[in-house]
């Protein structure tokens, strides 16, 4: 099985856990760890621990902290076909509460690229990434897209990619929301997308006056496609060309939630490629968020991925 994941926000991820998090005062930590990260990175990251090279990672890296996000991938055993952008890439630090068992996430955005030779550089990376990605298609068997189009990149690229893959006869999955769904839909629709409810609800806002499982099962059948909502701690649903399913979640006792949504894109995805069977999909992602969830890592199923 081959998964192609693409990542416009690549993220340095610093996670660092403390025995008890107090604001205004000094706070000593325990562990620190440096992770490649961003959503499809993430996934990338499960897909690999489910089963060895299955997946590879389209993604843009800052060419001032290259290296830092190179050598981390490199040690997760991570593909990389990444185009160099000027500036650095984004950085996020996670904040483990041990006492409290609570995750904070800070999220840095860099400074916007907007003098002539930044954006000529970015217009040729998006071109090269979009070569590397027509290239990988007849290969893998779907494509992952998922997390938000910085502005630096085409208002269409989401939908392009999209369409690209639709042409190629290959499975879709989109994590993502907002403007850049409305116009992935307004010209093809992805097989599988997977918001929350929230997402859901501002992205397909005719449905307000529905109930969660009566909207995303109209809504599959309308589109044709897998619609799945996340809620956190409660149950997973999701319809599949209109007919609706239910997926409870597992009670785990939680050391760092981040990333629990692309492991669950990861294991979702994984499964519903090997069966085609949207309950066996449903476990399998909601298995792989809660071994997550269990570990400080980003993205990963501790020691097992049976």
């Amino acid at each position: 099985m081959k998964i192609l994941c693409i990542c416009l926000s690549s993220t340095l991820q610093r996670t660092i856990s403390f025995k008890e998090l107090k604001l205004t005062e000094v706070n000593r930590s325990q562990n620190y760890r440096l992770d490649a990260s961003g959503k499809a990175v993430n996934s990338a990251r499960v897909l690999n621990q489910l089963e060895k090279g299955t997946a590879t990672v389209v993604c843009p890296l800052g060419e001032k902290n290259l290296s830092a996000f190179t050598d981390a991938a490199a040690t997760d055993e991570l593909e990389l076909c990444y185009v160099t952008i000027p500036g650095n890439t984004r950085e996020c630090w996670t904040l483990l509460d041990r006492t409290a068992d609570t995750t904070t996430e800070l999220v840095v955005g860099e400074p916007v690229l907007d003098n002539e030779d930044d954006l000529k550089a970015v217009s040729a990376a998006e071109i090269k990434m979009l070569k590397f990605i027509n290239d990988a298609l007849p290969q893998v068997d779907a494509v992952l897209l998922a997390g938000s189009r910085p502005k630096i990149w085409s208002d269409d690229l989401y939908a392009t990619i999209c369409g690209m893959t639709h042409d190629a006869g290959k499975i879709f999955l989109a994590d993502y929301i907002g403007d850049d769904m409305k116009r992935t839909l307004a010209s093809s629709v992805p097989d599988i997308i997977k918001i929350n409810e929230e997402e859901f609800r501002a992205t397909f806002p005719e449905m307000a006056d529905k109930n969660l499982e009566q909207a995303i099962t109209e809504k599959s059948r309308e589109l044709n496609n897998i619609i799945v909502i996340t809620r956190g701690k409660d149950s997973t649903l999701a319809a599949d060309c209109g007919h609706f399913f239910e997926c409870p979640t597992e009670k785990v006792t939680p050391l760092n939630t981040t990333a629990c949504g692309d492991s669950f894109n990861a294991g979702f995805l994984y499964e519903y490629i090997k069966t085609h069977d949207i309950n066996a999909a449903l476990k399998k992602g909601t298995w792989c968020a809660a071994r997550n969830a269990e570990n400080e890592a980003p993205g990963t199923l501790g020691n097992t991925a049976d």
